[in-house]
């Protein structure tokens, strides 16, 4: 796992695997609203992560551009996942995915397909429909979606690499307002599931990952905080940790106090 030392292997969590690939880490991260493009490859180096999503609508696509953030983003050390965020149609969706496979990205794509301007919800039927369509032209469909069950399964029927239920709303920090929705698409699905917005700050992460999820993707709780960095590494050893402790297993709760040392043999 991604950070965490042991002297004993067999501690150790098997690698993420989606769509016959393997990852070390299970914490993905964007690339949009850091201040600067170093504090963004800072944070990125300390975060662990393999996996970094680009927003094809919202950047400069030519790599040869120093303000681009491609150009300070190394695809032989990071794995550049191509998203379709802000669009609000199944046809922009569509399109901007294969905009970013022409421009040199991989087969590979985030979708995102917004129902709603103001609540930044996604359109559950618009992702559906996209993800059927680029399934069939051999994307690699990273769908991101509601936390609904049905969204979940028929997206999987669809072909969906892995499914992206949100914690809670785009950018709000909120944390997971719903765990029993994602246990319960967890436990149903046989893709990966990768719990995608809505997660402020690393006790969110850790909480998130106790429910058996195969991972996390953020992107504001770390670059919105005050020392992106140091969150960056918080948000690391958090989703290391909340996975150890969904593989542990927890003890029962009680609502009646139970010594933790044994009755017996006690001195008189």
């Amino acid at each position: 796992m991604t950070g965490m030392l042991t002297a004993d292997p067999s501690l150790l969590d098997q690698p993420l695997t989606i769509a016959g690939r393997e990852f070390r880490s299970r914490l993905m991260v964007g690339t949009g609203k850091y201040a600067s493009a170093d504090l963004m490859r800072r944070a990125i180096e300390a975060s662990g992560a393999e996996v970094v999503t680009v927003a094809v609508r919202r950047v400069d696509l030519d790599r040869t551009n120093e303000t681009s953030i491609l150009a300070h983003l190394d695809p032989s050390h990071l794995f550049l996942l191509a998203n379709t965020a802000g669009c609000y149609t199944v046809g922009d969706a569509v399109r901007y995915a294969r905009l970013a496979r022409a421009a040199g990205f991989n087969e590979w794509v985030k979708l995102e397909v917004i129902a709603d301007e103001q609540t930044l919800l996604p359109d559950s039927a618009g992702v559906i429909e996209a993800t059927t369509m680029l399934v069939r032209e051999g994307f690699q469909v990273l769908a991101y979606t509601n936390d609904d069950l049905i969204t979940a399964l028929r997206l999987e029927d669809a072909g969906a690499a892995a499914v992206m239920p949100l914690a809670s709303p785009i950018g709000s920090g909120l944390g997971l307002l719903n765990p029993y929705a994602i246990r319960t698409i967890k436990h149903r699905l046989g893709v990966p599931v990768i719990v995608d917005a809505g997660v402020g700050t690393a006790s969110d992460a850790c909480v998130t990952m106790e429910q058996g999820v195969d991972g996390v993707l953020m992107n504001t709780g770390i670059a919105a905080a005050k020392d992106p960095v140091r969150m960056a590494l918080a948000m690391r050893h958090a989703v290391d940790a909340g996975r150890l402790a969904h593989l542990a297993g927890r003890m029962a709760k009680r609502e009646v106090a139970v010594p933790s040392s044994p009755l017996a043999g006690l001195l008189g």
